[in-house]
């Protein structure tokens, strides 16, 4: 249950605190004065989206801050989510101007998704505007599914594969049936690429070796010209003795510089071996220049063979073994396409097979479904005749889907009759408030029921009803608030009278700016808020009394 809701800094909330007890939670207030504010804060810790827009004028951050007792159940899961094991929970929310906001469990910072996943156990938040979602009759299957037996939602996750696996096959048919004019036009493209391939015999080598073997050949002629030039350098020409000549002329007046001194002498001979080597080296170039010659044929192949290659890597891939990786795809998709009508007998048979099994688990589900329809609508009719709708008539109409979903064939919808000799409509036919606020009632009473959810909040359930309806109303959620503890926003004093716990929410303004605050009532305060809601405006003694009376007739009813 939640024991304490802590919010500062938020829209005109400055610092405020609620001490919730078990039982019926009730606030009230003047419109405008904050009630649903305080409810949009709840949310907001729970999970919901912040706005930097709720943060309190003039001050940087605005913080909310939950504590709850929680149950052998919660604390269990609290486990599962690598929280340690307690039965105090303290959700903050911090909501700031210039940083993304912080959640928090226990002191520990959280996303948001891990945070739902314990919420949406803890809380459940029945808005003014919440009866849009029954309306939908895509959510109807969803309540349907929530009210299953294990079995039944064991089976719902098998569907969920099997229809993805179907779908997948689905697709795969789709891509095979190819019309004929598309199979030839694609064969032929495909042929044409791999003969294109296979003609140009490719290798690793054709990367490195061709284009290397084709630049040398290219600058064949500028190579020769500069190796002779470095060879006269060392060569005797006609200007001169060359490096060699020099060298040897060089080591013979060291010879003779050594001819008293043996260190000279033996760096003399090293020099010699020096020489003997570079006179060999320059033989072997000379030799090997000289023999050089320009095959134009072969350049010519080389310059073809490049053009071929590089021809194929603009249209199949940047490098040869890409290219080659290409040919091996196309390849498979070429023989998939001559095969085409073994595969699609292949495909075809696996799809009538999924698609048996398909129906199979889905007529199971109906079957498990309908039990927890008919369960649901002797409910329904039970809690909306305790609601005051004494002819009410309610039934969930099952229709079949053209193909198998995930969720199965069955099409959901909730009818409604909700007068005598009226004819069964959808919920959206209904254009009565009060009747609509009764029907979601009776939905949130069973739900939260079958959830074992610990805290139920009402925000202006009672739109649309008064006089009997709304001491009807209010004495389901006295009921409801027996086995949950319920939070309730409403305006009605029949309700209000109800109460285990009251809270008035005041607004009030001073030279900072408006501020909402929050008082838990005493009995002779209760009676002045409630002669409030009796009178409005204006409270008279007349008032006061019948507010006394109800009060009074409240509290015998809950002894």
């Amino acid at each position: 249950m939640l024991k304490e809701l802590r919010i500062k800094n938020f829209a005109i909330i400055d610092n405020l605190t609620i001490d919730f007890t078990e039982g019926l939670n009730l606030l009230t207030g003047e419109t405008g004065s904050g009630k649903s504010i305080i409810i949009e804060a709840l949310e907001m810790v729970l999970g919901g989206r912040a706005s930097r827009d709720m943060i309190r004028s003039g001050e940087e951050k605005a913080v909310i801050e939950a504590l709850f007792f929680l149950n052998e159940g919660l604390q269990d899961k609290m486990e599962a989510l690598g929280y340690e094991r307690t039965e105090i929970l303290v959700l903050t929310k911090e909501i700031w101007e210039d940083y993304p906001s912080v959640s928090r469990i226990n002191g520990r910072p959280v996303t948001l998704n891990v945070l739902k996943t314990l919420t949406s156990s803890l809380v459940d938040i029945f808005g003014q505007h919440e009866h849009q979602s029954l309306l939908d009759t895509g959510n109807h299957i969803r309540i349907i599914d929530s009210l299953m037996p294990q079995n039944g939602k064991a089976l719902l996750d098998e569907i969920v594969k099997s229809h993805r696996d179907y779908k997948d096959l689905k697709k795969k048919h789709q891509e095979l049936t190819l019309t004929s004019q598309e199979r030839e036009r694609e064969l032929d493209l495909l042929k044409f690429q791999i003969e294109e391939i296979d003609d140009a015999q490719l290798s690793q080598e054709d990367d490195e070796n061709i284009e290397q073997e084709f630049r040398r050949l290219d600058n064949l002629k500028e190579t020769i010209a500069e190796a002779y030039q470095a060879l006269s350098l060392l060569g005797d020409d006609f200007e001169g003795p060359g490096a060699i000549q020099l060298i040897e002329k060089a080591i013979n007046m060291i010879f003779h510089s050594g001819r008293y001194d043996q260190f000279i002498k033996d760096k003399g001979e090293g020099l010699q071996a020096l020489l003997y080597e570079l006179q060999e080296l320059y033989r072997e170039t000379s030799s090997y220049i000289e023999n050089l010659d320009i095959d134009q044929e072969r350049l010519f192949e080389l310059r073809e063979r490049l053009d071929l290659i590089n021809s194929l890597k603009k249209k199949y891939g940047n490098r040869v073994l890409e290219i080659l990786s290409y040919r091996d795809e196309i390849g498979e998709r070429y023989d998939r396409l001559l095969n085409i009508d073994k595969e699609l007998e292949k495909v075809d048979g696996e799809l009538l097979k999924h698609r048996e099994n398909l129906l199979g688990k889905s007529l199971e589900l109906r079957h498990i479904r309908k039990e927890v329809s008919t369960a649901l609508f002797k409910d329904m009719e039970r809690e909306l005749r305790a609601l005051n709708m004494d002819n009410v008539r309610f039934k969930v109409d099952f229709r079949d889907h053209e193909e198998p979903g995930e969720k199965g064939m069955d099409k959901i919808e909730f009818l409604i009759s909700t007068n005598q000799g009226e004819e069964l409509k959808p919920l959206s036919k209904i254009i009565s408030g009060g009747e609509m606020s009764r029907i979601m009632l009776a939905f949130k009473g069973i739900l939260a029921d079958m959830d074992n959810m610990p805290t139920l909040v009402f925000d202006e359930i009672d739109t649309g009803i008064s006089g009997r309806t709304a001491q009807v109303v209010g004495e389901k959620i006295r009921r409801i608030s027996g086995g949950h503890q319920v939070i309730s926003i409403s305006h009605l004093p029949q309700i209000a009278a109800l109460a285990d716990t009251h809270f008035a929410i005041r607004k009030s303004s001073d030279k900072k700016g408006t501020i909402t605050s929050v008082e838990r009532l005493k009995e002779n305060e209760r009676i002045q808020e409630l002669a409030r809601l009796l009178g409005g405006v204006e409270v008279t003694e007349t008032t006061r009394k019948h507010a006394k009376e109800m009060l009074q007739m409240s509290n015998k009813m809950k002894k």
